[in-house]
C-alpha cells in the first residue's frame, strides 16, 4: 500500500471515519494531520460503535500504530478520556499510539476565548464547537501556544500559562476558572505525566518509518470546503482540512505522498453557520437527517441536509487532485424517486460551473439541478457493483464523472461489512 490520504470532498462528516478503518486493514502507519477534538469520526464493528474525537480511527484495526501529527491541537483531557475509554472496551494503544511533541495543546482559556466570542457575535457567529480549537491556532500563529513538549517541564509552561490568561482576561469574566494560573499549570502537568510516555518526534518518526518501506495512512477532520484557505471563509475551519495541510501537519514531503482518496458522501450535509446552497428545508431534508442519522458525533447538533453539489465536489476533486474516491451512505437514498445534483448555480441571473470564492456570492446562488430517477430496493446487502439497481449504479458513475476519478469504495450501510470494494485503486 503506497502512502494514501483520506480527505473528505464536502463539509465534513462525510464518514470518513468508515473509510479510514477499512483502508487501515493494509496500512502499517495511520497519521491525523489536522484539527481537534473539534471533529467526530465514527466506526461500527458489528453491534459495537466507537466514536472517535483525536484517536485516529485506525486504533481499532490490531497491530496498527496510530499518529497524532504536530499539525493537530490536542485537548489533553479529552485525549486521556479516549484512551481510557478504549482501555475499558478492550483496546489498548500503548506502543501503538504515538503524539507529537511539537503537536500544540488546547488550554482551557481557549474554551473560554472561544465561547465569548461566539455568544458575542449574534447572527454573525460561526457556529463553532467550542472546543477551543480556533483559540489554540491563534496562539501557534502568535508564537505564544503551548506545546505537548511543554507539558513536561514546568517552567516553561507557567510562563505559557501566564501568557495565556494575560491575553483572556478581556474576553471573559474576572472569576472564570480559565484565569487560574495555579490550578492549569497544575492540572496540566498531571496531563503530562499520563502523556508523557506517548510524546515522540513525530516527524522523525514517519520520515524513518517511509525509508523502511512501511505503508502510511494520512487521515484529517472536517472537509474540504471548510479548509481556512479554499473554504467557505469566513465559515471554516482553522486549519488546513484539505490534502494541502497534510505535509505541514505531518512532517513528510510532498514526494512521499502517492494517492489521494476524496470521501464523498452521496447527498451534503453541513454543521453550523454558511452558505449552503444545496439545502433542503422540506420533508426530503428531514427524511435524509432521520435516515442518515445525520446528527453531530462531538455535538450532538442535527445536521443540514440536502441534494449533492457537483460545484462544489469538482472543486475539491481539483484542490486535492483525488485518485479515487469513496462514495458513502449511498444506501440513505433508497426509496428517493428522484435524486437531483446541483450542476450549476445561477447568481445574478448568470449560469456558472465554478464555485465562487466569496461567501456573498455563494449565499446568493440558486441551485442548477438535473434529476436521475431514484431505487426502492435495499442494498445494504450487496457487495459489487454490478449488484447494484441500475439506477444506483448509474448515479455511482455519475458521481466519478463529476469527481473525474475511479470509484474504489461504496458504503451501503453503517457497518464496516457493508462495503463494496469497486476496484478502483485505493491501496
Amino acid at each position: 500500500m503506497p502512502s494514501t490520504v483520506i480527505v473528505g470532498m464536502q463539509w465534513g462528516d462525510e464518514g470518513k471515519a468508515k473509510v479510514l478503518d477499512f483502508l487501515a486493514e493494509d496500512a502499517d502507519l495511520i497519521v491525523r494531520y489536522q484539527g481537534g477534538a473539534n471533529a467526530g469520526h465514527t466506526v461500527v464493528i458489528g453491534d459495537d460503535r466507537f466514536a472517535f474525537h483525536l484517536v485516529p480511527s485506525g486504533i481499532l484495526r490490531t497491530g496498527k500504530v496510530c499518529v497524532i501529527g504536530n499539525g493537530v491541537v490536542l485537548d489533553p483531557e479529552e485525549i486521556i478520556g479516549e484512551i481510557d475509554e478504549l482501555a475499558t472496551r478492550g483496546v489498548g494503544v500503548k506502543g501503538r499510539l504515538l503524539i507529537s511533541n511539537r503537536a500544540h495543546i488546547v488550554m482551557p482559556y481557549h474554551k473560554a476565548v472561544e465561547k465569548a466570542q461566539e455568544e458575542g457575535a449574534g447572527v454573525g457567529k460561526i457556529g463553532t464547537t467550542l472546543r477551543g480549537i480556533g483559540p489554540a491556532y491563534v496562539d501557534k500563529y502568535r508564537r505564544t501556544g503551548v506545546r505537548a513538549m511543554d507539558l513536561l517541564d514546568e517552567s516553561i509552561l507557567r510562563a505559557k500559562v501566564a501568557e495565556g490568561v494575560k491575553w483572556t482576561i478581556p474576553f471573559v469574566d474576572g472569576d472564570n476558572p480559565a484565569l487560574d494560573l495555579e490550578k492549569t499549570v497544575s492540572d496540566y502537568m498531571g496531563y503530562g505525566e499520563r502523556l508523557g510516555e506517548f510524546l515522540v518526534d513525530s516527524a522523525t518518526f514517519l520520515n524513518a518509518g517511509y525509508a523502511a518501506g512501511k505503508a502510511l495512512l494520512f487521515e484529517g477532520a472536517q472537509g474540504t470546503l471548510l479548509d481556512v484557505d479554499f473554504g467557505t471563509y469566513p465559515y471554516v475551519t482553522s486549519s488546513s482540512s484539505s490534502a494541502c495541510g497534510v505535509c505541514a501537519g505531518t512532517g513528510i514531503s510532498p514526494r512521499h505522498i502517492d494517492r489521494v482518496v476524496g470521501v464523498v458522501k452521496a447527498y451534503t450535509t453541513r454543521v453550523g453557520a454558511g452558505p449552503f446552497p444545496t439545502e433542503l428545508l422540506d420533508e426530503t431534508g428531514e427524511r435524509l437527517r432521520d435516515v442518515g442519522g445525520e446528527f453531530g458525533t462531538t455535538t450532538g447538533r442535527p445536521r443540514r441536509c440536502g441534494w449533492l453539489d457537483a460545484v462544489g465536489l469538482k472543486f475539491a476533486a481539483m484542490l486535492n487532485g483525488v485518485d479515487a474516491i469513496a462514495i458513502t451512505k449511498l444506501d440513505v437514498l433508497t426509496g428517493i424517486p428522484v435524486i437531483r445534483i446541483a450542476v450549476a448555480y445561477r447568481i445574478a441571473g448568470k449560469e456558472t460551473r465554478e464555485f465562487p470564492v466569496g461567501v456573498a456570492a455563494l449565499e446568493a446562488a440558486e441551485p442548477v439541478y438535473e434529476e436521475m430517477p431514484g431505487w426502492e430496493e435495499e442494498i445494504g446487502d450487496r457487495t459489487r457493483l454490478e449488484d447494484l439497481p441500475d439506477n444506483a449504479r448509474r448515479y455511482v458513475d455519475r458521481i466519478a464523472d463529476i469527481c473525474g476519478s475511479e470509484t474504489a469504495l461504496v458504503s451501503v450501510g453503517r457497518n464496516r461489512r457493508e462495503t463494496i470494494v469497486a476496484g478502483g485503486e485505493c491501496n
